[in-house]
């Protein structure tokens, strides 16, 4: 295709600033439709947007003809069954992060798309946000030497609406709309990026438990992973503490030193090895979905590749179904 004219199902939250503006930004794409079950919100979001078309029926932009590309940008619950209606139809598809709830689902929406040739992709960004390439070059020019291990660690308090005597729970706690807990909402990237700068894990492991009571979803995780390079990893996710101990950071342990950085916060890079520590600060893009996106487009019109599939998608559900025995 020559233009890229992308309709949006699920116009929430994530597509206010990382990825809905970034459509009209990159060049040959452009935002034409809008979906969102409640039609007030999503004649909310097209004029704020300028988006001269929107829907609250999925059906109904799924088949727009002025519409050629599809992101998919509900919570994960409904991921499968609007991509592979999108693909059935014949369009490209851009799903959020969970791929879908498990790793069966992943599957289905890949099948459907090795069936019908059309292309599927994840959301899973930070295979080309700067920062994260900087990490990638680093491992690859072996700063460190040759790595040994992998620690994953994310400590964090609970969310205001989980706590107190009313909650106001949030989908992405719900296993049956979100395919598990936080762990699942954030790992996924985690992992996404693990396999994208080392290489594929061929095993993992672990224990998910609710200890706090909060919500029915795991609210810790532990996992044990190995590497088909022969690196091994760690990690624990805990949802529970108190703001003190917040801490979110992935250690690379090398032959000759350590890199260390972050997933959601901190951003800055630090690479400590005999000589000392030198630290890396790398810009992200206002719209941190924009340099994927990017990458989609070129995809689409025949002059690039997507580091981000859905076979690479995938992997991240079934390394999450394997950790927290699924």
């Amino acid at each position: 295709m020559d233009q890229v004219k992308w309709g949006i199902i699920g116009c929430g939250d994530v597509t206010e600033l990382k990825s809905g503006q970034a459509f009209n930004k990159v060049p040959n794409s452009s935002l034409v439709a809008v979906m969102r079950r409640d039609a007030e919100k999503a004649a909310d979001y097209a004029r704020r947007h300028h988006v001269s078309t929107w829907y609250d029926d999925a059906e109904a932009l799924i088949n727009d003809p002025n519409v050629n590309a599809v992101y998919v940008a509900t919570p994960p619950d409904s991921h499968a069954d609007y991509a592979i209606r999108a693909m059935r139809a014949g369009k490209p598809v851009y799903v959020e992060k969970p791929m879908a709830l498990n790793a069966a689902e992943c599957e289905a929406m890949n099948r459907v798309s090795r069936e019908t040739g059309i292309p599927l992709f994840v959301a899973f960004y930070r295979r080309a946000l700067p920062y994260f390439l900087k990490v990638k070059e680093l491992i690859d020019q072996k700063v460190i030497g040759d790595i040994r291990y992998v620690h994953v660690q994310l400590n964090w308090q609970p969310k205001e609406g989980e706590v107190g005597e009313q909650p106001q729970l949030g989908w992405r706690v719900w296993p049956e709309v979100s395919g598990g807990g936080h762990f699942h909402d954030l790992a996924s990237h985690q992992f996404d990026f693990l396999e994208f700068a080392l290489g594929p894990i061929k095993t993992a492991t672990g224990i998910a438990r609710n200890q706090a009571g909060l919500y029915t979803a795991d609210d810790i995780v532990v996992a044990n992973f190995e590497f088909e390079s022969g690196i091994l990893g760690t990690g624990n996710w805990c949802f529970t503490v108190n703001k003190e101990q917040r801490l979110e950071q992935t250690q690379l342990v090398g032959t000759k030193g350590k890199i260390t950085f972050s997933f959601f916060e901190n951003f800055i890079i630090t690479v400590e090895t005999k000589t000392g520590s030198e630290p890396f600060t790398v810009s992200f893009p206002e719209h941190v979905q924009q340099p994927l996106i990017e990458l989609i487009v070129s995809e689409l019109r025949g002059q690039g590749k997507s580091p981000s599939t859905g076979e690479t998608g995938a992997k991240s559900s079934t390394l999450l179904d394997w950790i927290t025995t699924r």
